[in-house]
């Protein structure tokens, strides 16, 4: 009983959990449902390479799908257009400037280490200082009812003059390790501690995580920063203590924090991983795409998978009763965590994709009505209540188990094999086969033994669970 009462209160943190990822990262659309962006680049051509060859735009084209639907997941478009050209439609980004700024960046990243020059130290504070009474005289004026508009472009040219000064200046006071963003394997945008930013997570390579080992350990307790540069602009200068100066950072994990909000966080994330263009290019065509689907026609396809929906967890209380019952909250209880997986990875939602989701949790009955026939088959062999639903759960895990793990190798050659949306669906078809072992084996099977252990008039009214089973049956533990 106490094991009952500990699985169901994991299972309670599970979906408070799940129901906080939704509201803090809802879920995504796609072009048929919200609309996008769509841009078509253009290849430009350089003295190294004169001519846009086939392969150029096929590897153009690679770096560009792997930024913008690296899991498969993001049912973004990407395809060549004549001899030069991409077309590229990302579902749910609005703003231009963000498309043009994931798809044309190559974020060069590298780690440095700070110096102990008190000279350059020194003039950065006084070029901080001035910066920020140009700032200050800057928001004064445009504070002011008769702003000058002369004024206001001085002050900011000013601005953007000294803030380029800073620029220099803090590159002259970080030297370059050699870790840059060649040693990435992964990077992922990630929220912190707090809930209120976003951060990047970046796992390195057995080289990188050597050279990051080895930046660490000389800088640790020294009171010198690391500096994390990308496109030589300083965006995160993190300390490292003295309990690493021993070894150092190990493990190749690093987190890059700066305040970034969702969309920025991955922006970055996306730009780091893919790595950079080989070959310039030029956005011709941004533009904004509207919803392909009409308002009618959606609503008609919600309220059909709906309904759908609604009737088989009718179909599954009628005909199974209490474990039915029990068996549409797993299904309810799946529907959340799989939903919730879907914002963590990053899945945009279409209509067929929507179907799709409908449809699984119909499949996801499959396992309960395996355990609940077992139960009936023992009950009706004369076994006690409580026997019968443990053997019940007992006799059906072999085969839930076989057909699901068989599912699963298919996924996951899928996934290694495959490429863009084959990917994405070995993916998604992979989370909700995990996510449906889980329901069946952990919260079906924990509320119902709980109900069978807590409560006494359960034990006494076998036809709850199978009908045409006397209520004189033994039913003793």
């Amino acid at each position: 009983m106490q094991r009952q009462r500990a699985l169901i209160a994991l299972i309670f943190v599970l979906i408070i959990g799940a129901i906080t990822i939704l509201i803090k990262v809802p879920l995504q659309l796609g072009l048929d449902l919200k609309g996008g962006s769509q841009l078509t680049i253009e290849l430009q051509t350089t003295p190294e390479v004169p001519t846009i060859t086939p392969e150029k735009l096929d590897g153009v084209k690679n770096v560009i799908e792997k930024r913008v639907n690296g899991l498969g997941v993001s049912e973004a478009v990407v395809q060549k257009v004549g001899e030069n050209r991409v077309l590229i439609q990302l579902p749910g980004v609005s703003d231009p400037t963000q498309a043009e700024k994931v798809l044309g960046g190559t974020a060069q990243l590298d780690f440095r280490k700070e110096t102990a020059d008190v000279e350059i130290k020194t003039e950065i504070q006084v070029r901080q200082q001035e910066f920020q009474e140009l700032l200050q005289s800057l928001l004064q004026t445009q504070g002011e009812e008769n702003a000058d508009p002369q004024a206001i472009a001085t002050l900011t040219r000013q601005i953007e003059e000294k803030q380029a000064q800073l620029n220099q200046l803090i590159e002259k006071l970080y030297e370059k390790t050699g870790l840059t963003g060649q040693n990435l394997i992964q990077s992922r945008p990630a929220p912190t501690q707090s809930g209120q930013s976003w951060e990047v997570t970046l796992k390195f390579n057995k080289k990188g995580a050597e050279q990051f080992a080895e930046l660490t350990k000389d800088i640790a307790g020294t009171g010198r920063r690391m500096g994390i540069f990308l496109d030589n602009t300083l965006i995160s200068a993190p300390n490292v203590g003295p309990e690493f100066a021993g070894t150092g950072i190990t493990g190749g994990n690093v987190v890059i924090t700066g305040n970034f909000t969702l969309e920025s966080a991955r922006d970055l994330a996306l730009q780091l991983e893919g790595g950079a263009l080989p070959v310039p290019v030029k956005i011709v065509e941004n533009r904004t795409v509207g919803a392909t689907l009409g308002q009618d026609s959606i609503r008609a396809s919600i309220y059909a998978g709906t309904g759908g929906l609604i009737l088989v967890l009718v179909f599954v209380a009628v005909y199974y009763r209490l474990p039915g019952i029990i068996a549409d909250t797993s299904l309810i209880i799946y529907a959340i965590l799989t939903l919730a997986s879907y914002s963590v990875f990053g899945v945009t939602l279409t209509l067929p994709g929507i179907a799709g989701f409908i449809l699984s949790i119909g499949m996801a009955v499959d396992a309960n009505v395996l355990i609940f026939e077992r139960t009936r088959e023992e009950l009706r062999a004369g076994k006690t209540l409580y026997r019968s639903v443990e053997s019940g759960f007992y006799r059906a895990f072999s085969s839930i188990l076989d057909s699901n793990v068989t599912t699963l190798i298919a996924c996951g050659a899928l996934f290694y094999l495959g490429s863009g949306l084959v990917k994405g669906f070995a993916l998604t078809l992979a989370m909700g086969v995990a996510i449906s072992m889980f329901t069946a084996l952990t919260c079906s099977r924990t509320f119902l033994l709980w109900v069978v252990l807590s409560l006494p008039g359960v034990r006494q009214k076998p036809e709850l669970f199978c009908p045409n089973i006397p209520s004189t049956v033994n039913n003793e533990q």
